[in-house]
C-alpha cells in the first residue's frame, strides 16, 4: 500500500483571500504553490538521493580507470560514451512503456520509473565484484539502462503535475534538488575515501577505498527507490484522451510536430559538440596540477552553480522563452571552453570555468524538457520527451567517442579547441533552426504562450 495519494498529483487550489489587504500576498502564495506541486518536490527528493549514489561513483570512476587501471583516453571515451549511449537506446522504450495505460486506465509513469531506479540501484553493489574494464563497462551499461528507463517517465510526471506557464520553474526546482545530490555525491565519495584509509589505487594502494565508495553508494540508491514507491502518486490525471496501447512508431510520429522537431534537431546539433563532464574535469585537473585525491571535488563547482541558478533561470525561461534561454546556455558553455583555452591561469580561472559549466546546465537541462513538454500531447508526454532526450544523448555519445579519439591523437588542449570551434558553429546553426516561423501545433498539444516567440 502506498502512502501517496493515487488519484491525482495536481496541486490543490488555494482558498481565496478573505481580506482585501492580503489579496496580493494570497495571489503570490497561490502562484508559488501552483508553480511547484508536491509531486515535483517528492520527485526532486528521489533524484537528490539517487544522484548522491550515482555521483559518488562518477566522481572516482575517471581516476580509477585512467590512473589506476591504466585505461587510455580513447578507451575511457568509449566507456564514458557507453554511459550516455545505453541510456539513449532505452530512453525511447521507457517513454513508450510509460505512456501505455494499465488496468486502471492510467499511464504507467511511476511503474516504469521505479523499474529504472531499481535497476540502477542493483548495479551499484556489482561494482564490488568486477575488476576488469569489460565487466565494469557491462555494469555501467546496465546502470545507464536504468537511467534511460526512468528519465522520460519522471519528466513526464513533472510536466503533467505542473501548469504549463510554470513548467520552467518546476523543472528548475527539480533540477536544483537533483543537483544538490550531485553536489553531495562527490563530497561523500571524498569523505568515504578518506575514512576508508590506505592509499588510493592511483597512488599504488589497494582497492578498499573504492570498494567503500561503491558499498555506500548501493545503500543510498536503495533509499531513493523506497521514497519513490512510498510517496510519489500512483497516477497522474490528464485531460486529454490517448490510446490505451500506443505503438512505438506512434511516438516516432511525434516528430511531425514542428516545435518538437525543431527542438530535437537543435538538441542533436548542440549535443555533438558538448564535451562530457569527465573529460572537462580531467582537463581542469591537469591544467591546474591538482593532486589526484582532490579530483572528486572538481564537480562540486559545477554542481554548486547549477544548484544556485536552476530555479531563477527556470523562472527566467518562463518569461523570455525556453528556446531562447536554451541557446544562451550553450553560449555560456562556449565561454567556459574559451577560458580553459586562454593563457590565463590560476584558481580563479578554474573557478570561473566550473561556474560557467554549472550555469550552462541550469540554462539547458530542465529548460529543454519544459520546452519539449509544451509541444507534446499529454497522452504521449513520455514518448515526446524521450525523443528529444534520446537525440541529445546519442549526440553526446558520438561526441565522447570523437573527443577521446582526438585527445589520443593530438592532445587534450587541441581536442578542446576543435570542440569549441564546432560548438560555435552548431550554436549558429541551432539559432537558424529556431528562427523559423512557428507553425501551428497539433490542437491536442498547444504550446505555452511564453514559448510562442522563438529566438531571433
Amino acid at each position: 500500500m502506498y502512502v501517496a495519494d493515487s488519484r491525482s498529483s495536481k496541486a490543490p487550489a488555494a482558498p481565496a483571500a478573505t481580506r482585501p489587504g492580503r489579496r496580493e500576498a494570497a495571489a503570490g502564495g497561490r502562484a508559488a504553490r501552483a508553480a511547484v506541486p508536491g509531486t515535483v518536490v517528492v520527485l526532486g527528493v528521489v533524484s537528490l538521493v539517487t544522484d548522491v549514489s550515482s555521483e559518488m561513483v562518477s566522481a572516482v570512476l575517471p581516476l580509477y580507470l585512467l590512473t589506476g587501471l591504466g585505461l587510455s583516453p580513447l578507451g575511457f571515451g568509449l566507456l564514458d560514451g557507453i554511459q550516455n549511449g545505453f541510456s539513449a537506446v532505452v530512453r525511447l522504450a521507457g517513454g513508450h512503456l510509460a505512456d501505455r495505460r494499465g488496468r486502471d486506465g492510467a499511464p504507467r509513469h511511476k511503474a516504469v520509473a521505479a523499474v529504472g531506479y531499481g535497476l540502477s540501484a542493483l548495479c551499484k553493489p556489482l561494482l564490488l565484484l568486477v575488476h576488469t574494464v569489460p565487466l565494469i563497462g557491462a555494469v555501467l551499461a546496465a546502470d545507464r539502462t536504468g537511467k534511460g528507463l526512468r528519465t522520460a517517465p519522471r519528466d513526464a510526471m513533472i510536466s503533467l503535475a505542473t501548469e504549463p506557464a510554470h513548467r520552467g520553474r518546476a523543472f528548475g526546482v527539480h533540477r536544483a534538488m537533483d543537483t544538490a545530490g550531485a553536489l553531495l555525491g562527490p563530497l561523500t565519495a571524498f569523505l568515504v575515501l578518506r575514512t576508508a584509509g590506505g592509499p588510493l589505487l592511483a597512488d599504488g594502494g589497494q582497492q578498499q577505498g573504492y570498494h567503500a565508495v561503491f558499498a555506500v553508494s548501493a545503500c543510498v540508491a536503495v533509499l531513493g527507490v523506497l521514497v519513490l514507491l512510498l510517496f510519489v502518486p500512483n497516477r497522474l490525471d490528464t485531460d486529454e484522451p490517448s490510446a490505451a496501447h500506443p505503438r512505438l512508431r506512434d511516438g516516432l510520429a511525434l516528430l511531425r510536430i514542428p516545435g518538437l522537431r525543431r527542438l530535437t534537431v537543435c538538441a542533436v546539433l548542440l549535443g555533438l559538440t558538448t564535451v562530457s563532464d569527465s573529460f572537462l574535469y580531467l582537463l581542469v585537473q591537469r591544467r591546474l596540477g591538482l593532486a589526484t585525491e582532490y579530483f572528486p571535488l572538481l564537480p562540486l563547482g559545477t554542481a554548486g552553480a547549477f544548484l544556485l541558478l536552476a530555479v531563477p533561470l527556470g523562472a527566467l525561461a518562463d518569461r523570455i522563452g525556453r528556446r531562447r534561454l536554451f541557446l544562451a546556455g550553450h553560449g555560456v558553455l562556449l565561454t567556459a571552453y574559451g577560458l580553459l583555452l586562454s593563457p590565463l591561469d590560476g584558481l580563479p580561472v578554474v573557478a570561473c570555468v566550473l561556474l560557467l559549466h554549472g550555469a550552462f546546465y541550469a540554462a539547458t537541462d530542465g529548460v529543454l524538457a519544459a520546452a519539449a513538454a509544451d509541444t507534446v500531447p499529454a497522452g504521449q508526454r513520455g514518448a515526446g520527451l524521450a525523443l528529444v532526450g534520446t537525440g541529445q544523448a546519442l549526440a553526446r555519445f558520438a561526441c565522447s567517442l570523437a573527443f577521446g579519439a582526438l585527445w589520443s591523437a593530438v592532445g587534450g588542449t587541441a581536442a578542446l579547441t576543435w570542440s569549441a570551434l564546432a560548438l560555435a558553429g552548431c550554436v549558429a546553426g541551432a539559432a537558424f533552426v529556431l528562427r523559423e516561423p512557428a507553425a501551428p501545433e497539433d490542437p491536442a498539444a498547444p504550446e505555452d504562450p511564453t514559448d510562442a516567440e522563438v529566438p531571433s
